[in-house]
C-alpha cells in the first residue's frame, strides 16, 4: 500500500493530500529514510512523523484499504 494512503487510512493524518504535502516536505520518515508518498508500506515497517517540535512514531501491524474510526488503531502500534 502507498505511504500516503496507510496515514489516511490509519488516521495518523486526516487527509490523503497532506500526507502528500507531509511526504514532500520531508517530515515523513519510513525506516530511517525520507520517504516519497508513493513509497510502499509492509507490516512491520517503522514511520515516524514530525509535527512540528513534535514527533510521532508507529509500527504498522497490519494493513487494510479501509477501515473504521475505531479499528483504525490496530493498523499501528506507538514507539
Amino acid at each position: 500500500m502507498r505511504l500516503d494512503k496507510f496515514l489516511k487510512v490509519s488516521r495518523l493524518i486526516k487527509r490523503r493530500t497532506v500526507a502528500n504535502e507531509a511526504c514532500d516536505a520531508g517530515r515523513v520518515i519510513l525506516n530511517g529514510k525520507p520517504a516519497k508518498a508513493s513509497a510502499s508500506v509492509k507490516v512491520g515497517d517503522e514511520i515516524e512523523i514530525l509535527f512540528g517540535q513534535k514527533s510521532v512514531r508507529v509500527r504498522v501491524l497490519d494493513i487494510q484499504d479501509t477501515t473504521k474510526k475505531e479499528e483504525a488503531k490496530d493498523l499501528f502500534e506507538y514507539l
